[in-house]
Formats: structure tokens, sequence, C-alpha cells
């Protein structure tokens, strides 16, 4: 056999005075470039098997590059387009000093949507990433089979139980059938209101339409804000059922404010009874179903639909329901079911608390993917919505303001809008801490909502950790702290909240069905059971 040394010799292209002859027909060569030292002695299995692993390097760094290029000019071309100025005014006649004044304090910076992946399909396609997302679901598969495993040498047989899956969608077909009148209300009557509002008519007779499209709005607000609160409370509904009314409830009620916020301006600034032109109602019933709350008459549609990819993502995002209605079986029920049973002390506290953050994170990660990552994509793709970016690189931030706006843009564009921009136009362009600060109370008080809607009682644990912790640190971890150890924080933080939050949370609701009240009362309602009950 051939000495190692000649073999690295060989593969190093140290070939002496052979090293300028050209290489010949059909040998591998890299790009346009010749290779000293490939020539006839050089080859062989070794160094073909080294020019296709530079080849497969060469290609790697070429893809890397071109994503980011074209994510710089993707970023290019948002500028550009917010810059852009308005339609009755050339391009040339503004000094491009004065693009900025141009625009209404109100409409600065608007949502420019193009067509682009969401970012997990675009790590998905690079191989170590799609290995880590095996890596997670191997550990889910042998966290089920180790479960079962100690169940079957536990009890001598499967203990494969559904009963928390059946007892949280139960009543779902109530659900449906009440939001159908929710979407309709929202289908209807804005639309209808911009119509009466759009027309031109005399003074008299369109503040008449103004005075009835009020009416009319007035009454689609009651609709969403009673109706689903009214069918959850009478008929008693367990919460996965709830959330479908609740989540469907603020959604609609954050797109019918985009569509009027977007359209309205435009109709009230016509002048002399010319009256504008109404949207399209094809676009507006598009909007209600395309996975953004951001009204545009038109958006970027990709050429189909890739019927293989919907079915993918709803099957993940049935599997992350399941894998859900697991950890809280297994992991929260058999701590937190007779905790109420036992006296309250610190050292409980702390431990339930320092148990729950494993399935509290788990939790977490699995409602991002599987609401903004395959719900929204499955949406997106059945509608050939080509934006996709329904959240960005939030596992990476090192601020919670950072965090905040990149966990879930798809709210986070809607808050900017039409909170903090808004916001700061009213106040004159100046009090941005207020504005930030109307935004934060905003979400919390959204959040605290939802939550008292899904578990059915109030517990002001979001609220509090949104406003009183939450808060301090959007400004104290700011975008300036940029090292590993803020991102360490940040994660250590998140941990150390989701323990929290399934912890209380946890707790109250087995309090509340160890502990009923002999009567009802306010107070009662709002006063948490979980202090005082020790049955």
């Amino acid at each position: 056999m051939e000495p190692r040394a000649a073999q690295l010799r060989r593969r190093e292209g140290l070939g002496g005075e052979q090293e300028d002859r050209p290489s010949r027909e059909g040998e591998p060569h890299f790009g346009n470039a010749e290779c000293p030292g490939n020539n006839e002695t050089h080859r062989g299995p070794d160094l073909l098997q080294w020019t296709r692993h530079m080849q497969a390097v060469k290609t790697q760094l070429l893809e890397q590059a071109q994503g980011q290029l074209t994510e710089l000019l993707d970023q290019a071309m948002c500028e550009a387009i917010q810059a852009y100025p308005p339609q009755d005014r050339p391009v040339s006649s503004i000094p491009p000093d004065s693009l900025s004044k141009t625009r209404e304090p109100s409409l600065g910076k608007r949502k420019v949507f193009i067509n682009r992946k969401s970012l997990l399909d675009e790590l998905m396609e690079v191989q170590h990433f799609r290995t880590i997302y095996h890596m997670f679901v191997a550990g889910l598969c042998v966290f089920i089979i180790s479960t079962l495993a100690i169940d079957f040498i536990d009890e001598g047989r499967l203990m494969l139980e559904f009963d928390l899956l059946i007892f949280s969608f139960g009543q779902l077909p109530l659900a449906l059938v009440t939001w159908v009148p929710m979407f309709l209300s929202t289908l209807l009557v804005p639309y209808q209101a911009l119509r009466l509002w759009a027309r031109p008519q005399s003074r008299a007779a369109w503040t008449l339409r103004v005075g009835l499209g009020c009416m009319l709005l007035a009454g689609h607000t009651a609709v969403l804000s009673i109706l689903p609160v009214h069918v959850a409370v009478e008929y008693q509904l367990p919460p996965a059922s709830r959330c479908v009314l609740v989540f469907e409830q603020v959604r609609l009620l954050m797109k019918s404010y985009s569509f009027l916020r977007e359209i309205v301006p435009g109709t009230l600034r016509a002048r002399g009874g010319e009256g504008i032109r109404a949207p399209s109602f094809s676009s507006y019933l598009y909007f209600l179903f395309c996975p953004t709350l951001i009204y545009r008459e038109t958006y970027p549609r990709t050429p189909n639909v890739r019927w293989n990819y919907v079915a993918k993502n709803f099957a993940q995002a049935l599997g992350c329901v399941l894998y859900a209605c697991f950890i809280l079986g297994r992991l929260c029920v058999p701590v937190f079911a007779n905790m109420s049973r036992e006296p309250f002390s610190t050292r409980a506290l702390v431990l339930s608390i320092m148990h729950a953050t494993l399935p509290g994170i788990f939790m977490l990660l699995l409602i991002f993917f599987a609401f903004l990552h395959c719900w929204l994509n499955a949406f997106a793709e059945m509608l050939r919505f080509g934006d996709r970016m329904f959240y960005r690189d939030w596992w990476n931030s090192t601020s919670f303001s950072n965090y905040y706006r990149t966990w879930n843009v798809v709210v986070h564009d809607w808050l900017y809008s039409y909170v903090y921009q808004d916001g700061l136009w009213l106040l004159g362009g100046r009090a941005r801490g207020a504005a930030m600060l109307g935004v934060f109370l905003v979400s919390a008080v959204v959040h605290e909502y939802i939550i008292c809607f899904v578990l059915g009682f109030f517990y002001p644990v979001m609220l509090l950790l949104f406003l009183v912790i939450g808060g301090p640190l959007n400004f104290m971890m700011h975008d300036r702290h940029t090292g590993p150890a803020w991102n360490v924080l940040m994660w250590t933080m998140l941990f150390l909240g989701q323990g929290i939050h399934v912890s209380l949370y946890c707790q109250e609701w087995y309090a509340r069905r160890h502990c009923p009240l002999p009567q009802t009362t306010f107070w009662g309602l709002v006063t948490p059971r979980s202090w005082s009950c020790h049955t």
C-alpha cells in the first residue's frame, strides 16, 4: 500500500515539477480556475472525493451569500417603497430630504407586503436545521414511549387516555355555529357602512348615511363583543372551544378596524360630493381569510397551491395539539390536581413554579410552531398569500424589545400601525414613550382578556407580568445589548415566566373546582380562590 505521507502529499497538491501542467478534459475543476497540481499523478479516489467536497462547500457558500443578498435587497426595496411619494406629485418635484414630510404622520412607515417564505421554511432547506427538527421529533417519541412503558409496567396495560382532549374540545359544534353570525356581521356591516359613506350625495343625505353607518358599526361591535361571551358563559364551554370563539372574536374586531382605518380617511377627504371608489367586495372577502391584520386591496400572490404543503402543515398543527394535551395530562395534572388540598407554603409554591418551567416552555414552543408557523402557512398557501413573514428570529433576541417585535409579526404590525403610529400622531410625534406604553397596555389587556375568556375566571397573572415585569424589561433590556449572555438571560426569563403562568393558572383552575362558592358575588369571582382553598 502507498505510504500515508505520499497520500497526503498527493491530496495537498505537492506534485513538484508537474504542478504547472494544465488540467485535462474531463477532470474536475473549481469554476473557471485551474487547480494547481491537478494532473495524472493526482488522479484517484482521494482527489475526486476531495474535489466533490470542495464543490459542495462552494455551493453552500454561494447559497448563504445569495440568501443574505436577497435579504438586503428586500430590505432596500421595502425602504424604497415606504419612501414613495403620493400619486398626485411626481418624484422629481419632491426633494429627497422632504420625503418624510409628504406623508401624514399617522401613515409613516406603512406595512409593505412582498413575496417571501417563513423563516423556518428557509431554515429547513438546510440539512443541519432539518436534523435539529428531527431531534425534537425523536425526543417527543422517546418521551411518549417512556411514559407508556412506565404505565405498562405499573398498570399492566397501555394508558392511552384522551379524556383531556375530549373534554377540551367539548361542544365544538356549538362554537362553530356561534362563529357563523360573527363572521356574517363582519363580512356585511363594515363594507356596507363604507359604501354608505363613499356614495356622492348632498351634505344632508351624506350626514344621514354617516349616522346610519355608525349605527350599523355599533351593532356589529355589540354582536362581536357580547355573543361569544354569552354563549361561553351560558353553555359553559370548555377551554379549547372557548379558544375558537375568543380568537375569532379578537381577529374579526382587529380586521374590521384595519379595513375601516385604511379606507375611511380617504373617504372623509373626498371633496365636493365627488365621493370615492369603494374597494371591491372580493378584496375585502379575501382579507377576512388571509393571514394578516393589515388591509390592502391587493397582496403579492404565489403562482399555485402546493396541497401537499397544506396537508403537511395541518398535520403538524394537529400533532402539536396532541403533544400539548399529552404534556398537560402527564406533567401538569398529576402535580396540580391535588395541590389545593395541601396547606399553602412558600416552598410548595416555588417548587411548583420550578416544576412548571419545562412544560411551560414546551407549551410556548408548541403554540408558536402550531399557530404562527403551521396554521398561518397552511392558510397562506391555500389562498396563495405571498408574504409569509409571520415571525422573525425571536429565539436569537438579546432584548425583550426585540422579542416583542419578532415573536408575532402579524399582531405587532397591527399594534405598530394603529396604536403606536396613531398614538404618535395624536400626541404630536414627540411622546414615543407614551405611545409605547399605550401599546403595552393594549397588548396586556387583550392577552389577559383572552386568558380570562378561555379559563373562565379572572386571575391577572398575565396582566401583572406584562406591566410590572415586561414593561420595565422592555426599556432595560434594549437593542444595544447584543452579547450571548443577554440571549441566555432572555431565555431564562422566558422559562421562569412560563413556569409562573402554568403553575398559578393550574392552581387556580383546580381550586375553583375543589372550593366552589356558596353564592356568586362579584368579589368572589375576581378574588383568587387558590389563596384560601385548602380542603
